[in-house]
């Protein structure tokens, strides 16, 4: 799964596989990130979903994640983050716990899909654990939000999943930026239940449908979405110090990049100052 900003890629493995692919999807991670020219934050999801063959032995599945893979995804250096789905037909909040809890303790930062479907399905855990961030969260309350608030957990929030899955219950956007969540937006792009690479669709659907102002929506795009990466000092916004990485569109006002909705996009990409499109490329 990718959640795609600018030129920063957050890169999931998983969805329940053998070691032997983990690994290769991580190294295959590793390998992109360093042709570029965008940058790929690699994460490890390998408890996403159970795997078939281990239908009738989840207790040894989740064993295997927190006590082999986990260990060795860590000690390769192949994943920077270690994320679980947290939910009635995934992991359990206490199998969550585990996993979790032993990425931690191999030096992986955290991250959670959690109240996805319903209430009280690992945004807890997030906040216990001292996530960088929770995913989805349609259904958190408003006591939720405020354990998260407290203990700095990011909300990233995936509009492309509720339209693709022709859900109405998106997430309360709105209340979060009001209880001063620094929320992020992403598209969850991936071939189960979003497989929408669009971020200017993402923009258009977090303002029409979680009532976000375009500004807003472009902050949880762009900076909100560096810092829980753990890079908001270097990349996310134009600043003296940072990195010149910037998309160069052909709009007459920014709140155009919401308001046209699937309109193509086609904008000038610069990663460190070189532009890095295609034409450029090639040139």
């Amino acid at each position: 799964m990718l959640r795609c900003g600018t030129t920063t890629i957050e890169a999931k493995s998983g969805y329940g596989l053998n070691r032997a692919t983990e690994m290769k999807m991580l190294r295959v991670l590793r390998r992109l990130g360093e042709e570029g020219p965008a940058r790929i934050i690699p994460t490890l999801l390998s408890a996403h979903t159970i795997p078939p063959e281990f239908a009738d032995r989840r207790e040894q599945y989740v064993s295997f994640v927190a006590e082999e893979l986990i260990l060795e995804a860590a000690a390769s250096g192949l994943a920077r983050f270690c994320d679980a789905f947290c939910d009635d037909h995934a992991f359990t909040v206490d199998e969550c716990r585990i996993v979790l809890a032993a990425a931690r303790s191999h030096g992986l930062a955290l991250r959670i899909h959690a109240e996805q479907f319903r209430p009280g399905t690992g945004a807890a855990l997030a906040a216990e654990l001292g996530a960088a961030t929770a995913d989805h969260l349609e259904t958190a309350t408003e006591e939720t939000l405020a354990r998260l608030r407290a203990a700095g957990v990011q909300p990233v929030l995936l509009p492309g999943s509720v339209f693709c899955l022709r859900r109405t219950e998106y997430p309360a956007a709105r209340a979060m930026v009001e209880a001063g969540l620094a929320i992020v937006l992403a598209t969850d792009f991936n071939p189960g239940s979003s497989p929408v690479p669009s971020m200017p669709f993402m923009l258009s659907l977090a303002c029409l449908q979680m009532a976000l102002t375009p500004a807003e929506a472009l902050t949880a795009a762009t900076i909100n979405a560096a810092w829980s990466l753990g890079m908001g000092s270097e990349i996310g916004s134009l600043e003296p110090g940072k990195q010149a990485d910037l998309l160069i569109h052909e709009c007459a006002d920014y709140r155009e990049l919401a308001y046209f909705v699937a309109a193509p996009m086609r904008p000038r990409v610069f990663i460190a100052g070189s532009e890095a499109t295609s034409r450029a490329l090639s040139s």
